[in-house]
C-alpha cells in the first residue's frame, strides 16, 4: 500500500501528460498529422534512401537525389546496434507531433522532482515549460530534431543535480540515459547550448565544494560524469564519429576558398560568416516578449481581425468584406530585428511573474544558476546586437561558429525561468504571511512597474518593420500606416493581457494567505491561469488547422507535367530545378537532382553552384550529367527544358590540367571543355602522366545503379584517364577495377576520376563507410558496458536499502 501511496501521484501525472499531448494535438487521435515545412523538405531529401531501405531491408548511407549525392548521415539513417534509439521509440510512444509534446512534460517533471517540487506543483511546472510558445512553433514547423534534444535537456540538467548532490549512482545512471537520448536526438546545437548552462551549473557546485572543502566529493562528482559522458558518447559512436566526419565536407567545415564569388578577398576560413551565424539575433527590447507575445508584433504571418485598422482599410477601398476577412487573417505585423517570424519567444506572464517571486522569497542558492542561465542565453540571443559578447564567442570559444540562428539560444531561458517559477512557487507557500505578503507585494510592484513603463513609453517606438519600404512601394503609404495602428494595438493589448494574468495571479495568492483558498486549490488555479495564459497563446500559431490526411504528409509533392516529361527517360541523368536553386527538395523527391535543402548541404557543391551555376556556367551543369532543366516562363508556368550537351554518366578525357590549390580548380573550370580536360589538384592527388590516348571508340557504361553500388564497364583500346558524373567523398567511396580495389581521385573539383588500364573492364564504386563500422564497435562495447552499470546501479543501491 505504502508504494501504491508513493508512485500513485507521479502515475497521475505521467497519465495527465498523455491525456494533455493527445488532447492538444488531438487531430492525430484521427489518424491525420501535421503539415511541418521543414519536415516536407526532409521526406523530398530522404525519398531515395526510404525507398531503397523498404525494398533491401538495408541502409544505403548514401543518396544522389540531393546535391548530386551526399551520405544520409543527417537525413535519418539508421545505424546498427542502436539500443538508444530503441530507448527513445518506446519513450516517443505517441503520434506525432504529441509524442514530443509528452516528452517536454516528463523531462521536465523528472527535474522538479529531483528539486523536490511535490507531484502537484511539478505537474503544472512540466506544462508551463512544454506549452512555451517557441516550443510549440517549432513542431510546428517540423524543427523535430531540435524539440528532441529539447525535450532531454531537464532530464541531463537532473542529473547532474543529483550528482553533485553525492547520489553518484541514481545520479550517473540518469545522467548516462538522458544525456545518451540527448545527443541521440542529433540536434547538436541544442546540446552545444545545454553544455554552456551546463558549465554554469557544475561552476557553482564546485564553488560550494571548495569553500566547504569538499574535494573529495568533487573528484567524485567528476569522475561520475565523466563515467557518463563516456558511456553516453559511446552509446552514439556510429553517429557522432559519422557526423564528424561528414561535418569538414559540408558547409560546416572551412572553406578551402580564399575569395568571394564577387571576386573579393574571402578573410575567413570558415564556410558560415559572421552574418550567415548572427542573421537570426534577437532584438535587446524585442527580449520583453518574452512576458507580453505581441509586444513586437507576433508574427511575420499575424490575424488581425475585423476589429483593426487593416481591415478597415481594406473596406475603404472596395474590398468585399470576404476577402477582406481573408487578408487580414495573416498579416506581417512583426517588425522586430529578425528577418522572418513564425511566432514570438513567449515564455508566459504567469511564470515570468513567478520567476521573479521566486528571487525574492526562495532561500537556495541554486536559483542563481537558473538566473545566470537565462541572462547568458538571453544576451548570446542578441547575437549582432551585443557584438562585444557575441564576437567573442564566434571568435574565440570552440564550435561556437559552427551554428546559425543564435537567438535559438533561448531554449535555454525557456528551461531556466519555468524552474524559477514552481521554485517561486513552492517557496511561497512555505513562508510564513508576513514574508509572503513582502514578497508578494515587491514581485507584484516590480513586473507590473516594468509593464507599466513599457506601455507609457510606447511613443518611443517607431513600429516600422525592415519590409515596410517594400509594403509602402506595392501598396501605397496608407497600407503601411494600418499595418503600423495595428502594431500598436497589439502592443497595447498584450501589455494589458499579460498585467490581467498577473494581478489575477497575485490576488490569489493574496487569498491565500488570508486563507481564503486552500493551499492546494490556490495552486491549481495559479497553475491554470499559467497553463491557460500559455495555451491560448500557442494556439494562435499551430492549431488544428495545421493537420491534413496521413497520405499528404507522406506524399507532399505532386507529380507535376514536367516531372512526368522528364521521368518518360529511364536512364540515369540529373535534373536541376531552377526556382529551386539549392533551397528546394521538391525534385529530389522525384528525380536524382542537384538541388535539396538541408542545413548542412555539402560545401563543394554549394561553392560549386556559387561560383559557376550562379553564374551561368553550362559546362558545370554538363559534368555534373544535367540532363533536364526545369524552369519557369513570365506566367510562372514550369516547363522542362532538354540539356544535349550532358556529358553522361562517365567519360574519358584527353588531358590533365594540374593545379595546386582550390582556387585555381574554382578558376579554370570558369572555361572548362569538361569532356577533354580534367582538372585535379597536384598537392592532393598524383596522376601517371598529364596525356592520354582518347580512341574515338572507348566508351564507359553504366550497367548498374544502386545509390551505394555503381558498376560500369569500360573500353578503350589505350589506357586512359575516365571521370564519373559523381560526387567525389574519399571517406567512404571505394573504386574497384575487374574486383581489385584501386586508388580514384577527385578531379573538376567534385568529381571521381580514375585512371583505367587499356582493354575491356569492370568497374565499381561501392559505399563502403568504415566509420560505420568502428562506431558499431563501440556501440556494442559502450552497450555492454552501460549494461554492466546498471545492474551494478541496482544492487548497489538495494543494498543500501533503497528500492528501485
Amino acid at each position: 500500500m505504502k508504494i501504491i501511496n508513493k508512485f500513485y501521484p507521479h502515475a497521475l501525472a505521467i497519465l495527465g501528460f498523455v491525456l494533455i499531448s493527445l488532447i492538444y494535438f488531438y487531430p492525430v487521435l484521427q489518424g491525420k498529422q501535421i503539415f511541418q515545412s521543414d519536415i516536407v523538405q526532409y521526406t523530398g531529401m530522404a525519398k531515395e534512401q526510404n525507398d531503397f531501405r523498404a525494398i533491401n531491408n538495408t541502409e544505403p548511407y548514401w543518396t544522389n537525389s540531393a546535391f548530386g549525392g551526399m551520405p544520409t548521415y543527417q537525413l535519418g539513417a539508421k545505424y546498427p546496434n542502436d539500443y538508444i534509439g530503441a530507448i527513445d521509440d518506446a519513450l516517443r510512444f505517441l503520434p506525432r507531433p504529441a509524442d514530443y509534446l509528452f516528452l517536454y512534460f516528463l523531462g521536465f517533471y523528472g527535474l522538479m522532482l529531483v528539486l523536490k517540487v511535490d507531484p502537484l506543483k511539478a505537474f503544472f511546472g512540466a506544462l508551463a515549460f512544454g506549452l512555451s510558445t517557441y516550443l510549440i512553433i517549432i513542431l510546428g514547423v517540423g524543427h523535430n530534431a531540435k524539440a528532441h534534444a529539447i525535450a532531454y535537456m531537464p532530464l541531463v540538467v537532473a542529473g547532474f543535480i543529483l550528482v553533485f548532490q553525492k547520489k553518484y549512482i541514481i545520479g550517473g545512471l540518469l545522467t548516462l540515459f538522458a544525456t545518451a537520448l540527448e545527443i541521440s536526438a542529433n540536434h547538436f546545437q541544442m546540446t552545444y547550448y545545454l553544455l554552456i548552462f551546463l558549465l554554469i551549473l557544475s561552476g557553482y557546485f564546485i564553488f560550494q565544494q571548495i569553500k566547504e572543502k569538499e574535494y573529495k566529493a568533487m573528484l567524485y562528482s567528476f569522475g561520475t560524469l565523466a563515467i557518463a559522458g563516456i558511456f553516453a558518447i559511446g552509446a552514439n559512436a556510429t553517429n557522432l564519429l559519422a557526423t564528424a566526419e561528414y561535418a569538414d565536407f559540408s558547409t560546416r567545415g572551412k572553406s578551402e576558398l580564399t575569395y568571394n564569388p564577387d571576386g573579393s578577398k574571402n578573410t575567413s576560413s570558415s564556410a558560415l560568416t559572421h552574418d550567415y551565424i548572427t542573421e537570426y539575433s534577437y532584438g535587446i527590447m524585442e527580449s520583453f516578449n518574452l512576458i507580453a507575445p505581441r509586444l513586437f508584433g507576433g508574427s511575420n504571418n499575424e490575424a488581425v481581425g475585423k476589429d483593426s485598422h487593416m481591415y478597415e482599410f481594406m473596406i475603404g477601398k472596395g474590398v468585399p468584406e470576404s476577402q477582406a476577412t481573408d487578408f487580414v487573417s495573416g498579416m506581417p505585423t512583426y517588425w522586430g530585428d529578425q528577418p522572418i517570424v513564425a511566432a514570438p519567444a513567449y515564455i508566459g506572464a504567469v511564470v515570468f511573474f513567478l520567476a521573479i517571486l521566486a528571487l525574492f522569497i526562495d532561500q537556495r542558492k541554486i536559483k542563481y544558476v537558473f538566473l545566470s542561465g537565462a541572462v547568458v542565453a538571453l544576451i548570446l540571443s542578441w547575437g549582432k546586437n551585443f557584438p562585444l559578447l557575441t564576437d567573442f564567442f564566434i571568435d574565440y570559444i570552440p564550435m561556437y561558429n559552427k551554428f546559425r540562428a543564435v537567438s535559438s539560444i533561448q531554449v535555454i531561458l525557456e528551461l531556466c525561468f519555468p524552474v524559477l517559477a514552481i521554485m517561486g512557487l513552492q517557496s511561497f507557500f512555505k513562508l510564513d504571511k508576513k514574508l509572503q505578503w513582502k514578497g508578494l507585494y515587491e514581485t507584484v510592484i516590480l513586473v507590473l512597474g516594468i509593464l507599466v513603463i513599457l506601455f507609457l513609453s510606447k511613443s518611443l517606438f517607431s513600429f516600422s518593420g525592415g519590409s515596410d519600404a517594400y509594403f509602402q512601394e506595392s501598396y501605397g503609404p496608407e497600407f503601411v500606416d494600418a499595418l503600423k495602428q495595428d502594431r500598436m494595438n497589439l502592443f497595447s493589448s498584450d501589455l494589458l493581457r499579460s498585467a490581467f494574468f498577473i494581478l489575477v495571479t497575485a490576488a490569489v495568492l493574496w487569498l491565500a494567505i488570508k486563507e481564503r483558498f486552500a493551499q492546494n486549490t490556490a495552486i491549481i488555479i495559479v497553475g491554470l491561469l499559467m497553463i491557460s495564459d500559455l495555451f491560448f497563446v500557442a494556439k494562435n500559431y499551430v492549431s488544428g488547422k495545421d493537420f491534413v490526411s496521413g497520405r499528404e504528409v507522406e506524399m507532399p509533392f505532386q507529380e507535376s507535367p514536367s516531372d512526368t516529361e522528364i521521368l518518360k527517360d529511364t536512364s540515369n541523368y540529373r535534373v536541376f530545378e531552377v526556382s529551386g536553386n539549392l533551397s528546394s527538395a521538391r525534385a529530389s523527391y522525384f528525380h536524382k537532382s542537384i538541388g535539396g535543402y538541408s542545413a548542412v548541404k555539402p560545401r563543394r557543391m554549394q561553392q560549386l553552384f556559387d561560383y559557376q551555376i550562379a553564374n551561368n556556367n553550362m559546362e558545370i551543369l554538363n559534368m555534373l550529367d544535367v540532363k533536364y532543366i526545369i524552369q519557369t516562363d513570365k506566367e510562372g508556368n514550369e516547363f522542362p527544358t532538354s540539356n544535349p550537351n550532358a556529358n553522361g554518366n562517365a567519360w574519358f578525357v584527353s588531358q590533365v590540367k594540374l593545379v595546386n590549390s582550390s582556387d585555381e580548380e574554382m578558376k579554370i573550370l570558369n572555361g572548362l571543355d569538361s569532356k577533354n580536360i580534367a582538372i585535379i589538384n597536384a598537392k592532393e592527388f598524383k596522376i601517371s602522366k598529364k596525356a592520354f590516348a582518347k580512341d574515338v571508340a572507348a566508351q564507359i557504361t553504366l550497367d548498374s545503379y544502386k545509390p551505394n553500388h555503381l558498376i560500369y564497364s569500360s573500353n578503350n583500346a589505350d589506357a586512359g584517364l575516365a571521370v564519373f558524373s559523381e560526387m567525389y567523398y574519399g571517406k567512404g567511396w571505394n573504386a574497384y577495377i575487374d574486383g581489385k580495389s584501386v586508388d580514384h581521385i577527385r578531379v573538376n573539383y567534385v568529381l571521381r576520376g580514375l585512371e583505367i588500364p587499356a582493354g575491356k573492364h569492370t568497374i565499381e564504386f561501392k559505399f563502403e563507410p568504415q566509420v560505420i563500422k568502428t562506431g558499431s564497435t563501440f556501440t556494442i562495447v559502450s552497450g555492454v558496458g552501460i549494461l554492466l552499470l546498471l545492474i551494478a546501479g541496482i544492487y548497489f543501491e538495494r543494498k543500501r536499502g533503497i528500492k528501485i
